[in-house]
């Protein structure tokens, strides 16, 4: 399997390149060169299978001439076996066609571990294999850095470098990240918001010499390793209600399009997904994208579901190269001018392709605590705002009643008590395996979101490439 950049300039790569690079050195992100798919047999053979056989079915195709499938699933087995639900992800049933897939039963109680557990695993497999070190720069709205912390703390040949928001993440998440004292991980809170903190480490990536002297690799789902792990969770949920026979709806609560996208690949490679139901908050670039082609940057407005408070969603770009019959060149054109417009107008053309996949929904706080209220009164369900968020796409819904319709679960409810306890009255409480997290010692550092103090503290304190 090779892989290519959206914007059509940077070298072709290998899986393992792929995944040690994080971002092309074009600015693009890397995709397969071409899709790869199942016949209705192979999707009809997952039924049963445990999350392990089904994610090494699912992945060999991506990591052929990287790793055998010996060794993928030795890996897969490692990064699911510290998951505390023996399903992985389970689904539960809500009503008769409303669907919960549960992500949240990794370490760090979000979705994002059932990515960056392997991917953690990957970058210790493929840097034994290399006389090299990696620095690792990340952005998060909140969880993606927990995660990613958890996965690469104590690993050899590896720095952790996370910029968050300061104050524009729930004390849960910022706690999992600042309270993890291992001597490579490094937190960073800017003085911005989370696009700052996105925009600050492309510009990292753009600074050439600064990439190449620290050896730079990225987490955030730029990287294709991230992606290529979450459309295994598609292909399970989608098995488990009847795949290939009949189609089956996601609804996808989602600010930078990375899951759903995932989600679009899984779709690509023959599942049949009748919707995929793209749930954004009031900051709705990808609503307005998707519906109406304006995908123009707005302000940022924080809210109880803070991992989607972000208006630039890096990874709409890997759908836009598709949408552009993958022309690296004419994508090229159009994100330069919207990196320095802030606006970029879909054609009602693209829009129209787009739209036999993904519909979208924008979901205000009002309606958002409805659903999960909904949750608790008539499901038995305690649920996060995002996940709450989903499900109120999925049931606000025009899909024909006889396709289900599951909604990613994204986060523990626990995550975010506060807003949890004003809509439904019930306090989540952590698991018994996150105790002691308001006890610990916290350590980070607060800089403002300039591109010299965040190089410049990454200078001082990381291990220069070898």
């Amino acid at each position: 399997m090779q892989y290519i950049s959206t914007r059509g300039s940077a070298p072709r790569l290998g899986f393992e390149d792929v995944t040690l690079a994080g971002l092309a050195s074009d600015g693009g992100l890397y995709v397969p060169e071409s899709w790869p798919s199942f016949s209705t047999a192979e999707i009809a053979a997952m039924r049963g299978l445990s999350y392990v056989d089904t994610a090494v079915a699912v992945m060999k195709p991506f990591v052929a001439g990287a790793l055998d499938e010996a060794e993928l699933k030795k890996l897969c087995e490692a990064a699911y076996g510290r998951f505390s639900h023996a399903a992985v992800v389970p689904l539960k049933q809500l009503d008769h066609r409303q669907w919960l897939m549960e992500l949240f039963h990794g370490p760090t109680l979000a979705f994002k571990d059932v990515a960056l557990q392997l991917l953690g695993l990957l970058f210790e497999r493929f840097l034994a294999r290399r006389d090299t070190h990696l620095t690792v720069i990340g952005a998060t709205s909140g969880d993606t850095g927990s995660a990613a912390i958890d996965a690469l703390a104590g690993r050899a040949k590896v720095d952790i470098f996370m910029l968050h928001p300061k104050g524009r993440v729930s004390e849960v998440q910022r706690r999992q990240m600042t309270t993890v004292l291992a001597p490579n991980v490094h937190n960073i809170a800017i003085e911005g918001s989370f696009d700052d903190a996105q925009a600050l480490v492309k510009a990292m990536f753009a600074d050439a010499d600064f990439a190449s002297r620290f050896n730079l690799s990225a987490v955030n789902s730029i990287n294709w390793a991230r992606l290529m792990a979450q459309v295994v969770y598609y292909f399970y949920a989608g098995a488990q209600l009847g795949a290939p026979d009949r189609p089956v709806a996601f609804s996808v609560p989602t600010g930078n399009f990375g899951d759903v996208f995932a989600g679009y690949v899984a779709a690509k490679m023959g599942l049949p997904i009748a919707k995929l139901i793209v749930a954004t908050n009031v900051n709705d670039i990808l609503h307005r994208a998707l519906s109406a082609g304006d995908y123009s940057v707005g302000t940022v407005t924080p809210t109880a579901a803070p991992s989607m408070d972000i208006q630039v969603s890096s990874n709409f770009e890997r759908l836009l190269f598709d949408l552009h019959g993958r022309d690296g060149p004419a994508l090229s054109a159009s994100m330069k001018g919207f990196e320095a417009s802030r606006r970029l107008d879909i054609p009602q053309a693209m829009r129209a392709e787009a739209a036999a996949l993904f519909s979208s929904t924008r979901v205000d706080a009002d309606r958002m605590q409805l659903a999960m209220r909904w949750a608790h009164d008539k499901a038995h369900e305690v649920i996060d705002p995002h996940s709450a968020i989903g499900l109120a796409a999925a049931q606000d819904s025009d899909l024909d009643p006889s396709v289900p319709i599951v909604t990613l679960a994204t986060a523990h409810p626990a995550k975010f008590g506060d807003a949890v306890e004003r809509a439904t009255g019930i306090r989540p409480t952590l698991p018994a395996r996150i105790g002691g997290l308001f006890e610990r010692q916290e350590r980070y550092a607060v800089l403002p979101a300039e591109i010299g103090a965040i190089e410049g503290f990454v200078a001082d304190t990381a291990a220069a490439a070898v």
